[in-house]
């Protein structure tokens, strides 16, 4: 099986103040400065694994972001969490809105529990 190749490529714009992405494409735009690669190529010299390999782990590993998040979550505490936003949005005051952000912090602070020494943030 062949492997894709790409280019990295530098991206500087430009795009339209009204362009639904802008916020996106300014990211992508000041990361351009950046060489990914004297990072990449250093990790791969000190624990011996191919770069390629290396850029295809952070690729992966930040596209499916989202996805992981979402399994080691679970479809019960995603709709529990989506619940609270869909209330205090069909409420649709900046009290419920308040009292939706409360409910989230306690609940995401229940969820860090097992990784701090605080029990929370």
């Amino acid at each position: 099986m062949t492997e894709p190749t790409i280019s990295l490529e530098r991206w500087t714009g430009p795009w339209a103040d009204d362009d639904p992405d802008a916020n996106f494409k300014a990211e992508v735009a000041l990361y351009a400065n950046v060489d990914p690669l004297s990072t990449v190529t250093n990790l791969a010299a000190n624990i011996d694994v191919p770069v390629g390999a290396i850029v295809r782990y952070v690729l992966g590993r930040w596209a499916t972001g989202g996805s992981g998040a979402a399994l080691e979550l679970g479809p019960s505490m995603i709709n529990r969490l989506a619940d609270v936003c869909a209330t205090a949005e069909q409420a649709n005051t900046d009290a419920a809105r308040l009292a939706a952000y409360d409910q989230l912090r306690h609940m995401i602070e229940w969820l860090g529990l097992p990784f701090t020494d605080e029990g929370g943030y």
